[in-house]
């Protein structure tokens, strides 16, 4: 009897006993996944596989914040093209509530993916499936991480930081910092909100939510007090991070975003962390540079797909 003789099986997991299971196939996610389940990050019911007999030939995934009622991300795919079809088809039918577009797909990859034929291939067919049920390439990213002992770049004292005021002070200061931006994420988003209704909804649907203190954050001013940018040290629940970066259109290209980043960094490695993480899209030129000059290197690459 061949495999497609067996009856395809699509369902989620029952729960935390069938997580081996749904980690059937090899990813950089799986050791996460129970701690996920632990955080109210995933549920079980967002965690779909496709079985033939006894083996697993699929699998699906999708993560949210904690106590969120839908998943805001699709982060894990694998599996037989045929059957993988079949499985997002009803999977995403079921997880994604009716008339609402499907979370963003996002992807870890090896920072030369390209470079190796059989990972090359890998990335490309689970690619393709997605493109059949009508996903499509986004944006590249690279995943950044600076490492203990990595020197931190000393700062220029033109400068000063200081804690943001309060929450719309920082949400004005990412209005601003939204005009020309090149994060395509970004980019995006502003053709269907204002910037105000795209920095307001990012301080409060991530920001806000990292369980990280609010005291890391810092605003760069001149000595006159007028400000330059932002910095957002952050933990994310998995590491500690930069989690946002920007300068104002009026003072962008005289270097400061140097001085921001080694701030954050210089905040976060002070309080012992194993590792500093970071992102920035392949295409953004400047901030892959900035990134480079404080010491950050590329240990992974990311792509992201979205829904036509």
């Amino acid at each position: 009897m061949t495999k497609y003789q067996q009856d395809l099986v699509l369902r989620p997991i029952s729960g935390p006993e069938e997580l081996h299971l749904f980690t059937a196939f090899p990813y950089v996610l799986n050791d996460e996944i129970p701690r996920d389940l632990d955080a109210g990050r995933r549920k079980p019911e967002w965690l779909w596989v496709a079985l033939r007999g006894e083996r697993v030939v699929a699998r699906v995934g999708w993560w949210s914040w904690p106590g969120s009622e839908h998943p805001v991300l699709m982060d894990i795919y694998d599996g037989d093209s045929e059957d993988g079809v079949r499985l997002l088809e009803t999977a995403l039918a079921t997880v994604v509530p009716a008339g609402s577009k499907p979370p963003e797909y996002g992807r870890f990859l090896t920072p030369d993916w390209r470079d190796d034929p059989e990972t090359r291939r890998g990335v490309e067919d689970r690619m393709a499936v997605l493109g059949r049920v009508g996903a499509k390439l986004f944006v590249e990213r690279l995943r950044l991480e600076w490492r203990p002992g990595t020197p931190i770049p000393e700062l220029t004292g033109r400068l000063e930081f200081r804690q943001p005021r309060d929450a719309d002070e920082l949400i004005g200061l990412m209005t601003e910092v939204l005009d020309g931006t090149l994060d395509a994420h970004s980019r995006d988003e502003l053709t269907r909100v204002t910037p105000e209704e795209a920095a307001r909804e990012q301080y409060h649907d991530e920001l806000e939510r990292y369980p990280s203190p609010h005291d890391w954050w810092r605003v760069a001013t001149l000595p006159g007090g007028d400000p330059v940018g932002f910095v957002i040290p952050a933990h994310n629940g998995y590491n500690p991070i930069i989690a946002y970066i920007g300068i104002l259109p009026a003072h962008r290209g005289h270097g400061h975003i140097h001085d921001l980043l080694a701030t954050g960094t210089a905040l976060l490695a002070a309080e012992d962390v194993p590792r500093i993480r970071a992102a920035t899209d392949v295409e953004n030129v400047p901030m892959a540079a900035a990134f480079a000059q404080a010491g950050y290197v590329t240990f992974q690459r990311q792509i992201d797909m979205t829904w036509r």
